[in-house]
């Protein structure tokens, strides 16, 4: 049962989130269309490199506020990072932000990195912490040269080019390795003090999971926004899986939903784009105007669902 927002619930905070707009004259709200991101994954083959381009030639039109490129465990996806971003910068319109780690190098190293983008025009960067070489579930150690925490990294980021826009992540269900939520907010109130811009939180499933979250980054007096993350789940299975070890909790009536499909792919496309779409839509009836979609470099689901939150395609965009 979802819960009622309470009087220091999350619409009171929008202004440093969201901006709603004043009812109208029947009650309703006149919502303008929210504002959207994608993440995309840097391609390891031919042909999923095509299968990306594509992809980003279908959601162009859509004037994502920004596109970002994840980086792999380790580092290890870190140059088909860079030739991804480099060729966004160069045969797109599109606003490119960046993935960057801790993991795996000294400062020197990803200050070079950084100096690398920054030479290419990159001027967003998300920061992160990173995952374990060893994967997820695995002891995580830090570089004994490296940035420690995604909060110095922010802050070895923002000294050295103040002109770089910084996004990090949140965890609405705080993040597997946290102690408990205030350790979870103390990192993510760091992360701010250190110059970061902009929080993107982990996958959910459960709305009311973010609205709580949100009460107790403003009960901290943390302003940034906090923009949602929403993964449409293509395929259900594997998506659980992957969620579920970076310590989302996804609903038995989510998979109950999906029970039957598994032979079945056109199906789940159309239970997963219900799904998700009536996430965001319950989202915007609460005031969120922003949204992040962790795309997996398929544009059918995000582009439906972009389209029923009243967002259309502007013209023809620059070759993609």
């Amino acid at each position: 049962m979802a819960l009622p927002l309470s009087p220091a619930s999350p619409v009171e905070f929008i202004g440093a989130m969201t901006e709603v707009t004043p009812p109208l004259s029947d009650g309703h709200r006149a919502l303008k269309s929210p504002d959207i991101s994608f993440e995309f994954f840097p391609p390891k083959t031919e042909e999923m490199e095509r299968s990306l381009w594509e992809t980003i030639k279908r959601l162009a039109p859509l004037l994502p506020n920004f596109v970002s490129v994840t980086y792999g465990a380790g580092g290890s996806t870190r140059e088909r990072t860079h030739a991804t971003i480099a060729r966004i910068l160069s045969e797109t319109t599109l606003t490119p932000a960046a993935h960057l780690t801790c993991v795996g190098a000294a400062r020197g190293e990803i200050d070079d990195i950084v100096s690398r983008y920054h030479d290419l025009g990159v001027r967003h960067l998300v920061a992160l912490r990173g995952d374990p070489p060893g994967g997820i579930g695995t002891a995580y150690s830090a570089h004994p040269e490296g940035y420690q925490t995604s909060a110095e990294l922010v802050a070895g980021i923002r000294k050295r080019y103040p002109d770089i826009e910084v996004s990090v992540s949140a965890y609405p269900e705080k993040h597997p390795e946290s102690s408990g939520f205030d350790a979870d907010i103390d990192m993510l109130e760091a992360k701010v003090d250190a110059g970061a811009t902009r929080a993107i939180t982990q996958v959910f499933f459960d709305n009311d999971l973010y609205f709580r979250y949100l009460d107790r980054v403003r009960a901290r007096g943390i302003a940034i926004p906090i923009v949602p993350g929403i993964m449409p789940m293509h395929n259900f299975k594997q998506a659980r899986g992957f969620v579920t070890r970076a310590g989302t909790s996804v609903p038995d009536w989510i998979a109950e939903k999906f029970e039957g499909l598994d032979d079945d792919a056109e199906t789940r496309k159309l239970v997963a784009a219900t799904i998700a779409a009536g996430q965001v839509q319950k989202l915007r009836k609460h005031g969120v105007d922003t949204f992040h979609f962790y795309t997996m470099n398929r544009a059918d689901l995000v582009f439906a669902i972009s389209h029923l939150l009243g967002i259309r395609p502007h013209g023809a965009q620059k070759a993609a």
